[in-house]
């Protein structure tokens, strides 16, 4: 896809840092880390959306990912914990618009903060109805 940058460091125009590719994926570290060892992985087939992926290469992606969060782990990089971070459509932050997971290495006090307000507290009948809408989207994709 034409200006798109992780097309391009799949094609090989752009330059990346890559942890691992193969026939499906590619994962490579963010140039604008949160933390060091910070890394991108992608489809290498351009999807701009979680809709939009085939589900085989959606697991396959996940499956990958896992695997990736554990090397983190074991590299020696300061890694107390993992976050997965998936931003699919603008409202959601996506900046880059070729689906994507980040994995990041979290320590205690580093400076990422999710700014949430966590008082809000819908009613059980309200969570019921929402649940059941979604249930019903779900059943119909089937």
């Amino acid at each position: 896809m034409s200006d798109c940058v992780f097309c391009d460091i799949v094609a090989g125009t752009a330059p990346a840092s890559i942890v691992y590719q193969d026939d499906v994926v590619i994962a490579f570290m963010d140039i604008r880390p949160v933390n060091p060892g910070h890394l991108v992985v992608i489809p290498r087939e351009h999807s701009t959306s979680l809709a939009e992926m085939d589900e085989e290469t959606g697991m396959y992606l996940f499956s990958v990912t896992m695997r990736l969060a554990q090397a983190v782990r074991d590299s020696g990089v300061k890694c107390e914990g993992i976050n997965l971070f998936v931003a699919d459509g603008e409202a959601a932050g996506q900046e880059i618009f070729h689906l994507h997971i980040l994995v990041f290495p979290r320590f205690k006090n580093d400076s990422f903060r999710v700014n949430v307000d966590w008082s809000v507290q819908p009613s059980r009948d309200e969570l019921d109805e929402i649940a059941a809408r979604i249930s019903r989207a779900y059943q119909s994709l089937a």
